[in-house]
């Protein structure tokens, strides 16, 4: 090969070359030689963000930023990761900065251990930080609110709106320095533990009178839960009235006797249900006692051997 002009221009041209792209990448440009794959995420606005600017997950630097581009009014974002760098699919991306001066980066946060890996082309989804400018200029628009606000409060603002206050204070200030002695007066009285609020403080008969009340209290839960007890156990005339099947077998047999008494009455057997049902029974009973009510009349004017004779004619006798 012949050391022409020509060729030592080539060599040097090629040289440049290499030294360039060996530049950019320990500068923090775009990585040719190192291999990977890319992700893209689309954002609202990238702020500050250039390409060349660093990838990062956890603070570790994984990528950098290979091409920003507009979208559908979003901003695309293109990242070239590291071989070896594992992203989930539900792995959110966000614009963060390292200061309030520093330098932008898009920070990938691990999502979930079973979501599956994103693979190359994938676009992740993202989480729009707030513009750092929009907050400044809030700040910037709040400082000034309350700059203008403190230089409206001149001596005289402040003046007319106390004025009226201390014109009150001024002209109420026997009554004031009464009420303020009448309170110092209430409150030593009830430190001294005078009056009825200074005895329900300091003394305990108050606090020794509600002890026996919740005492005795306990005491007749206790009786009553004792009483429940013995009834629940069938002790006592209550505890064998509930828990004791005779009465019951009893009451239930009487019932039964008296029901079938009922039905014999009503049937017109025995004694009392021939009284109850026989109408000629009643006309007899009723026949004679017309015939006493008028032997009885007719005795008032007789002699007593009269009167044998009378009730026995009117009895038929």
């Amino acid at each position: 090969m012949k050391n022409s002009l020509e060729t030592r221009l080539g060599i040097f041209a090629v040289l440049v070359v290499i030294a360039a792209l060996l530049i950019m990448e320990t500068l923090g440009g775009i990585s040719f030689f190192q291999r990977g794959y890319h992700l893209s995420a689309l954002f609202d606005t990238v702020q500050e963000l250039k390409v060349g600017d660093s990838v990062k997950m956890a603070g570790v630097e994984v990528g950098r930023v290979e091409k920003i581009a507009l979208e559908n009014n979003k901003v695309r974002v293109t990242m070239k990761l590291n071989d070896g760098t594992i992203v989930k699919t539900d792995s959110r991306a966000a614009i963060r900065f390292t200061g309030l001066m520093g330098q932008n980066f898009v920070a990938i946060g691990f999502g979930t251990p079973d979501a599956p890996q994103a693979v190359n082309g994938a676009v992740l989804a993202t989480v729009e930080q707030p513009d750092l400018n929009a907050i400044m200029a809030k700040l910037n628009d709040a400082a000034t609110g309350i700059q203008n606000l403190t230089r409206s409060f001149t001596g005289d603002t402040i003046n007319n709106l106390l004025g009226p206050l201390t014109d009150l204070i001024r002209q109420n200030s026997g009554h004031l320095s009464a009420t303020i002695s009448n309170v110092e007066a209430i409150s030593g009285r009830i430190a001294s533990g005078q009056g009825t609020v200074g005895k329900l403080i300091y003394t305990d008969t108050l606090y020794d009178s509600a002890l026996d009340t919740v005492s005795n209290l306990q005491s007749t839960v206790a009786a009553a839960r004792q009483v429940v007890n013995e009834v629940n156990e069938g002790r006592g005339t209550i505890g064998k009235l509930v828990t004791d099947d005779t009465l019951y077998r009893a009451t239930t047999s009487s019932m039964t006797n008296l029901n079938q008494i009922l039905q014999k009455i009503n049937q017109g057997q025995g004694s009392v249900g021939k009284l109850v049902n026989d109408q000629d029974l009643y006309r007899n009973a009723k026949l004679t006692l017309q015939k006493v009510d008028k032997a009885a009349d007719s005795l008032e004017d007789q002699g007593p051997l009269s009167v044998l004779g009378i009730v026995a004619s009117n009895l038929g006798l």
